[in-house]
C-alpha cells in the first residue's frame, strides 16, 4: 500500500487518533481500515460519541437484552455496553501498543463527567474501569479540572495510566504536568515501576477560537481571529519541552519514567472560514499525538499538508497574548469559561446518553414480547 499523507504525518513525530468508536465500526472493519490505510493508532471516546453511536442501527440490541436482566441502572447498563467495546478495541490495537513499546494503541474510556468536582469519585471510577477492562492499554479519561488533578495524581501513582481531558489553559496544563510528576515520584518512592505508567494530556484546540473569536468581533478586532488556539497549544508545547528536561526530569527518566505528551484534541475546525486542516498541519511536531474526527482524517488525507510547525512563531504567540490582553479580551475568563461549557456539555451529553438507553431498553423490551 502506498504511503499517504497521514502517514507522512507520523513520520514527523504525530501519533494519529481517532475519536470516535462504535461496535458497527468494530464488526465491519471499519476501525481496522483506518488502522491500516490512515495511520491511526489510537482511539479515543466520549458520551457523546457513545450516544450517537448507541442510536443509530441495532448494534448493541443483543447486548442490551442480557443486561437488563442483570440491572436497570442506566448508568451501570453503559458500562456494560462500553466495557465490550473498549476491550474489542483494545485488543484490535494491542500489537500497536507492543510494538511501539506502549507509545500508541491506546484506547480511552471516560470517566462520569458528572464526577468531575469529586476527586474522591473520580479516583474510584477510575480503578473501577481499569479493573474491570483489563487491558493494558486502556487509558482512563478524567477531567483536568482542579479536583481533577488530585485524582490524577492519585491514579498515576497508583500506576494506573490516564488520559487528562478537557484541557484548555496554559496554567491548568502546567497544573496537570505537576499532578503527573508528583504522581510518579509518589509511584518511584513506593517501589514502584514508573515505565509501566503512561499518560496524555488532552488540550482542547479549536474550541479556544471559537470563544476568543466571538469576544473579539464584540471589541472590533478581527484581525486577533483564527489565531489564539494554535498560539495556545504551541506555548503549551513549549512547557512540555522545558518540564520533561533538567534535574527533576531527569531522575524519574533514569528510574524509567516516560514524558506525558501533548495530545491534541478538538481539532475539527469549527468556522468554515478557516483552512479545514488548520489545527493538523499547524501543530506538528516530534512526540504528540492528535486525535481527529473522521472529517478531519479524510481532509488532510485529501490536501494535508505536513512541515514542521510546532517550534515555529512561539515569540508571535506570547504577543498575541499580549495584544489580546490590550483588546479586552481577558484571556483567563476564556479558559474558565471553555471549561465550565466543557464539563457542563459532557454531563449534557451524559445524561442524553443515559435517556437513550432507557428508550433503548424499552424498544428492546417491546420487541422480545
Amino acid at each position: 500500500m502506498s504511503r499517504s499523507r497521514l502517514h507522512e504525518l507520523s513520520d514527523h513525530g504525530v501519533s494519529v487518533w481517532i475519536d470516535s468508536l462504535s461496535r458497527e465500526m468494530l464488526e465491519t472493519g471499519e476501525l481496522a481500515r483506518l488502522m491500516e490505510e490512515d495511520a491511526v493508532v489510537g482511539v479515543t471516546s466520549n458520551p457523546t460519541i457513545f450516544q450517537k453511536a448507541l442510536s443509530e442501527g441495532d448494534w448493541y440490541d443483543v447486548q442490551l437484552r442480557e443486561a437488563v436482566g442483570q440491572t436497570d441502572d442506566t448508568t451501570e447498563l453503559f458500562i456494560a455496553l462500553a466495557r465490550e467495546d473498549i476491550r474489542d478495541a483494545c485488543d484490535l490495537l494491542a500489537p500497536v501498543w507492543e510494538r511501539t513499546k506502549g507509545i500508541d494503541g491506546w484506547v480511552s474510556l471516560e470517566v462520569d463527567p458528572t464526577l468531575a468536582y469529586d476527586r474522591d469519585a473520580t479516583f474510584a471510577q477510575a480503578t473501577r474501569f481499569h479493573a474491570e477492562v483489563a487491558r493494558q492499554n486502556l487509558y482512563v479519561k478524567i477531567p483536568g479540572t482542579e479536583p481533577g488533578l488530585g485524582a490524577i495524581e492519585d491514579s498515576i501513582a497508583a500506576a494506573r495510566s490516564i488520559n487528562v481531558t478537557l484541557i484548555f489553559g496554559l496554567e491548568r496544563y502546567a497544573a496537570v504536568v505537576e499532578a503527573y510528576l508528583r504522581g510518579l515520584e509518589r509511584l518511584v518512592e513506593a517501589g514502584g515501576d514508573p515505565g509501566s505508567v503512561l499518560s496524555v494530556a488532552s488540550f482542547f484546540v479549536s474550541r479556544v477560537d471559537t470563544e476568543a473569536d466571538g469576544r473579539l468581533d464584540e471589541v472590533g478586532r478581527p484581525d486577533l481571529k483564527g489565531k489564539l488556539a494554535v498560539a495556545n497549544a504551541k506555548l503549551a508545547y513549549r512547557h512540555w519541552q522545558e518540564a520533561f528536561s533538567g534535574d527533576r526530569w531527569a531522575a524519574l527518566a533514569s528510574a524509567g519514567a516516560r514524558p506525558q505528551r501533548c495530545l491534541w484534541a478538538s481539532t475539527s475546525t469549527k468556522n468554515p472560514d478557516y483552512r479545514d486542516v488548520l489545527y493538523v498541519e499547524e501543530l506538528v511536531g516530534p512526540d504528540v499525538v492528535n486525535t481527529m474526527p473522521l472529517e478531519t482524517v479524510l481532509a488532510f488525507q485529501d490536501h494535508g499538508e505536513v512541515r514542521d510547525t510546532l517550534g515555529q512563531g512561539v515569540d508571535e504567540a506570547e504577543k498575541l497574548l499580549d495584544d489580546l490582553a490590550a483588546a479586552g479580551v481577558d484571556y483567563d475568563d476564556v479558559i474558565e469559561t471553555l471549561e465550565r461549557e466543557g464539563v457542563q456539555k459532557f454531563a449534557d451529553s451524559f445524561a442524553e446518553l443515559l435517556d437513550g438507553i432507557a428508550g433503548k431498553v424499552r424498544v428492546v423490551a417491546a420487541g422480545s414480547t
